[in-house]
């Protein structure tokens, strides 16, 4: 495990009032890269030093912390430029690296599919060729002398073509992905089966929601990111009644632009969504922040005129969780407070759901006679059978369907069934 100092700059009185919460956030996230912190400082500076982003004398406070602590990682909650990181490193004499680059190593860590790790790899691609680029023209300035000839600007150009290769391939291999991924959305979208989404902030309990509602066991965590890779699952309500769950990536504060542009097509299946459940863990300080970061992020990718139901979840951590719970059955269809770990709230949240998902839809009882079978095959393009069963020379069913679009069936309709 790596011994790392994390250091934070502030450069106005905003960055100066949210520095605590975020040097929590980046503990967090090296915590999960798997790097134990041993140290942290501060500093506000409004002018941003082009060497060392820091100043001087807060360089030599961290050789001295790094010293006395034997660390062996420094971890900067601010982008670093090239030359800076460079600087850093010759001054420090210890690797550096910056919040975007320990983002990208726990996605690293946690892509499972072929699709996240491709995605994974492109951002960091597209990452490091500026940086490559920014070095072979720093060289290039020179115009020759000492240190500058032989192989090294060759070798810059080497391995830049070398990555924009690579990136070439794995844009070729995620489209084709992609490609696949869309003629899924297109069969669904045929489909009268709703979808819900799962959106939050990373760690707020997204995937232990998913996992109470659909009964299923997806890897869960306290550490940030666990869940990458997009999962789909029936929710099936007592009546036979089901929609589609899905849950994919958390979002976080200064996401690096390189993974949103990597990710977006995964993202952009929440446009999709005939409802967006935005988790929210209302055991937070300052939750509104992260709330703020997660609708940033949803409208840059284009999430728009989708229901969205906020749910407050963690409420067992809290003193008042009665008041609240309490609140669920005054919602206005905006809001919602439960407990993913406990089930507190979780019925009040289907029962919304329920209401949101399926208010233009309608259950109906059918009859259709064995001479009329050919009708039934239709019907899964349009409806969704709940069940189905042979009674004599008929089948009945049980659908549920808009009521427009049963208009030419009325006379198979049988009322006020409920034996089923």
């Amino acid at each position: 495990m790596e011994k790392s100092i994390l250091v934070h700059l502030a450069t106005n009185k905003k960055e100066k009032t949210e520095a605590e919460e975020s040097m929590q956030e980046l503990k967090g996230l090296a915590h999960t890269a798997g790097a134990q912190v041993i140290g942290e400082t501060y500093q506000f500076r409004t002018k941003i030093s082009p060497k060392f982003l820091i100043g001087k004398g807060k360089v030599s406070e961290i050789i001295r912390l790094k010293e006395e602590t034997q660390a062996n990682l420094i971890i900067f909650d601010h982008d670093l430029r090239p030359i800076q990181q460079q600087s850093l490193e010759d001054e420090i004499q210890t690797k550096v690296i910056d919040r975007t680059q320990l983002i990208f190593d726990i996605f690293a860590q946690r892509a499972r599919s072929k699709e996240g790790k491709l995605q994974v790899e492109l951002a960091q691609l597209n990452y490091l060729l500026p940086r490559l680029l920014g070095k072979g023209e720093a060289l290039s300035r020179l115009g020759g002398g000492i240190g500058t000839r032989g192989p090294g600007e060759k070798k810059l150009e080497e391995d830049r073509r070398r990555i924009q290769d690579r990136i070439a391939k794995i844009k070729k291999e995620i489209l084709k992905i992609q490609k696949r991924r869309a003629n899924q959305r297109e069969r669904r979208k045929k489909s009268p089966i709703p979808v819900a989404s799962l959106v939050g902030y990373t760690n707020t309990g997204k995937s232990t929601l998913f996992n109470y509602l659909s009964k299923e066991k997806i890897f869960t965590s306290p550490h940030l990111f666990a869940t990458l890779d997009p999962i789909l699952r029936r929710v099936s309500f007592s009546d036979g009644l089901y929609f589609f769950l899905s849950d994919t990536v958390g979002f976080i504060k200064k996401i690096p632009v390189e993974l949103v542009t990597s990710f977006r097509a995964t993202l952009e299946e929440l446009k999709e969504a005939d409802c967006i459940l935005h988790v929210i863990d209302i055991n937070t300080p300052n939750y509104e922040s992260q709330v703020e970061a997660v609708e940033t992020t949803l409208s840059e990718i284009g999430v728009h005129d989708i229901p969205v139901i906020k749910v407050f979840n963690k409420v067992d951590l809290l003193p008042n969780n009665k008041e609240l719970l309490a609140k669920n059955n005054r919602s206005n269809y905006q809001f919602i407070h439960i407990s993913a770990k406990t089930g507190a709230g979780i019925q009040s949240l289907k029962e919304l759901l329920r209401a949101t998902l399926f208010k233009n839809l309608e259950i109906f009882y059918l009859r259709i006679p064995e001479s009329k079978r050919e009708l039934i095959h239709s019907f899964s393009k349009w409806t969704v059978i709940l069940k189905k069963r042979e009674n004599g020379d008929f089948f009945e069913l049980k659908i549920l369907a808009d009521p427009n679009s049963i208009l030419n069936y009325m006379p198979y309709i049988k009322r006020g069934e409920k034996n089923w």
